[in-house]
């Protein structure tokens, strides 16, 4: 998508948006004598809602398109010898001024680039996000459940999901119509029966990037979360239930998702 591509479809958004604002039910006062007004203006919020749904999908398949246009067009300035460190100082100043015009965190905004050179490369799905048949959540399942594979692996998971003429496309529901948690396990079961590299393999790979986050939180709190291997986060899970039912009894005043958390932070 070139800019002004990007600045045609952005004006088309708006038209639409504004479009919409225009019939919203209940914006103009039901006629007299006609059947079932509840009935017709309950309706009209469901397509309210229908539409405005495949305007934000629509609206994140242009932040894909710019964000990712931002990122290249700015690489594409650097001079070829530059060294590393100043290109990597280009990187942290192209995920600061995202961050800043999207009003989020560097953290969110570097995400928010990966996933968008990520989905430049997943065409079926950048495409089927922009034409308002798949969300948002669909697009990044997808981009998460063809990191690890070739090219030819993602285009093939893609073509199951999102192309009607492939020659094994998935039954069922089509994927933006199912739950994104359910189109995400579905795509991971897809992924999984035809990776060309063994679980073996690709846990030991996996396992490298086992790590502890802490994110601070509202009112004193914080979250702690580990990404483990799953025998030892099972493991972990299990002690601390079994340790938790242990200490349950009519005297005790927390409940068991208290004593788990308090049985973990001994």
């Amino acid at each position: 998508m070139t800019r002004t591509t990007a600045v045609e479809a952005l004006e088309a958004i708006r038209a639409s948006v504004a479009a919409l604002a225009l019939v919203i039910p209940g914006a103009v006062p039901t006629r007299q004598g006609e059947p079932d007004p509840l009935r017709q203006q309950s309706d009209g919020w469901l397509d309210t809602l229908a539409e405005a749904a495949r305007l934000q999908a629509a609206t994140a398949a242009l932040v894909v398109h710019a964000a990712a246009g931002f990122a290249d067009t700015t690489r594409a300035m650097t001079f070829p010898n530059a060294l590393p460190q100043g290109r990597i100082a280009q990187e942290m100043a192209v995920v600061a001024e995202v961050a800043c015009v999207l009003a989020v965190s560097e953290r969110t905004s570097g995400a928010l680039l990966s996933e968008a050179h990520e989905l430049t490369t997943l065409p079926l799905t950048l495409a089927a996000l922009q034409d308002g048949k798949i969300s948002w959540q669909h697009a990044r399942a997808m981009v998460d459940e063809t990191a690890s594979l070739n090219l030819a692996g993602a285009a093939a998971l893609e073509a199951h999901f999102l192309d009607p003429d492939a020659a094994k496309p998935a039954s069922g529901c089509p994927a933006g119509e199912l739950v994104p948690s359910e189109f995400r396990r579905k795509a991971r079961t897809w992924r999984e029966r035809h990776h060309p590299d063994s679980i073996e393999k690709r846990h030991t790979k996996s396992a490298l990037d086992r790590r502890l986050e802490f994110a601070p939180d509202r009112d004193g709190m914080a979250w702690l979360s580990a990404y483990l291997p799953a025998d030892q986060a099972a493991g972990i899970w299990d002690r601390a239930t079994t340790a938790a039912r242990a200490l349950q009894g009519p005297q005790e005043d927390r409940n068991l998702s208290q004593i788990r958390a308090d049985v973990a932070a001994r």
